[in-house]
């Protein structure tokens, strides 16, 4: 990826693994946004999915990472933003085709899920990965049409 601008959030439950996605981002070279939460203290996630939206839909990043305890209460909040196109993903082969064919901004893990391992593994496959356009495109068009549609 040209752009190695990454933002990237969590709430308290994913406080850790956040730590250690960052530690490997910088490892290879990513300029990484930070939009909270900086602890484990109990806190409301969807703050944190509102945060890193904004930073992506203002252009501070191309892409995003979610974190939470399970991931889907960070899907569900970020896919709430226009513009957004969060994933939620358990294994390396989702991450990377939610990119390829979806054209997916957001990458969602659970940290009660996956372990920091396959969390990082997943990371590279989402951040690897390209849209591939054609007939994937005109489904990615689709999806937009619904976003421009909705009331």
């Amino acid at each position: 990826m040209e752009n190695k601008k990454v933002v990237i959030g969590c709430d308290h439950g994913a406080y850790q693994l956040k730590l250690t996605v960052k530690e490997h981002l910088a490892s290879l070279g990513y300029e990484i946004i930070d939009v909270g939460t900086d602890s484990e203290a109990s806190c409301d996630y969807p703050i944190y999915a509102n945060a890193l939206c904004d930073a992506i839909r203002s252009g501070k990043a191309p892409l995003g990472i979610l974190l939470c305890g399970t991931g889907i209460g960070m899907s569900i909040a970020a896919n709430k933003h226009k513009g957004i196109r969060a994933a939620l993903c358990s294994d390396t082969f989702s991450a990377r085709l939610t990119r390829n064919h979806n054209d997916a901004n957001v990458l969602c893990i659970g940290a009660r899920v996956v372990g920091p391992g396959l969390a990082v593994d997943i990371v590279d496959s989402f951040l690897n990965a390209k849209f591939e356009g054609g007939r994937h495109e005109r489904r990615v068009n689709m999806l937009k049409e619904i976003e421009e549609n909705e009331k």
